[in-house]
């Protein structure tokens, strides 16, 4: 080795030696259990401000959810009149809601003086519409709303319905990634004692699994046939959970 090669190695040995390690990369954050708002939107604010002014402490069930659950007072208005008349009730669905947002819902005024024996809960399907997040990810923001809902709500059991099919086909991404949030979604009540778990979902479907725009036309939101279905389907199990 030549001189002034060994006089360089020795100029900028420290310099590597001293060289910071790589940063390590940082933990992805799972942004369904992460409580957050949409207050810009001024539909969104106004829906919220509404379920506010509407809070009852005589209140038997409150439904939680997106623009399914907000569609009782759209496509299944009849039918809500119908088949929930016996009980007093509260819709708390906002539409275009992910898991996060009803959390922040609750942390934020909506559960408030509410002493309801029963909560029917349905939500998940815009985490895999807005941004086909991991089915897990969605699973642990459904379970973070059941256990921030019973912190609130000790004495209430919750119905906990099974994300509706949507997309035509039983092979399309977000009908696999809804089924695959149900499938774990089903093993909630086995460590929940006040959860029940409703899996609804055959009966939308066609004998090959296709689902159809006479019960979805825009295969995500059921027309009044649709939720015939879903209310048919909950009654039973109302009547079973409240005395």
């Amino acid at each position: 080795m030549s001189f002034m090669l060994a006089a360089l190695l020795q100029l900028i040995s420290p310099l590597i030696a001293e060289s910071p390690a790589p940063a390590p990369a940082a933990e992805k954050v799972n942004t369904a259990i992460v409580p957050a708002e949409r207050l810009k939107i001024d539909g969104w604010k106004k829906r919220h401000e509404a379920i506010l002014k509407k809070l009852d402490p005589a209140t038997e069930i409150v439904f939680l959810g997106d623009s399914i659950t907000q569609g009782w007072e759209g496509a299944g208005k009849q039918v809500f009149a119908d088949s929930f008349a016996p009980w007093k009730t509260l819709n708390q669905g906002i539409s275009g809601d992910r898991t996060e947002h009803l959390l922040w819902r609750f942390a934020n005024g909506e559960l408030e003086g509410l002493k309801p024996k029963l909560a029917i809960l349905m939500i998940g399907t815009n985490n895999t519409g807005h941004n086909q997040q991991p089915a897990a990810e969605t699973a642990a923001g459904i379970e973070k709303i059941l256990a921030d809902f019973h912190a609130k709500c000790p004495g209430a059991k919750v119905l906990l319905c099974s994300i509706l099919p949507r997309s035509a086909k039983p092979e399309d991404k977000k009908r696999i990634l809804n089924d695959e949030i149900n499938k774990l979604i089903s093993a909630f009540p086995s460590k929940m004692d006040f959860v029940t778990y409703k899996d609804m979902n055959a009966l939308f479907l066609d004998k090959d699994g296709v689902l159809t725009k006479e019960i979805m036309p825009d295969l995500v939101h059921p027309k009044e046939k649709g939720y015939k279905i879903w209310a048919d389907a909950l009654v039973p199990e109302i009547k079973k959970l409240l005395p």
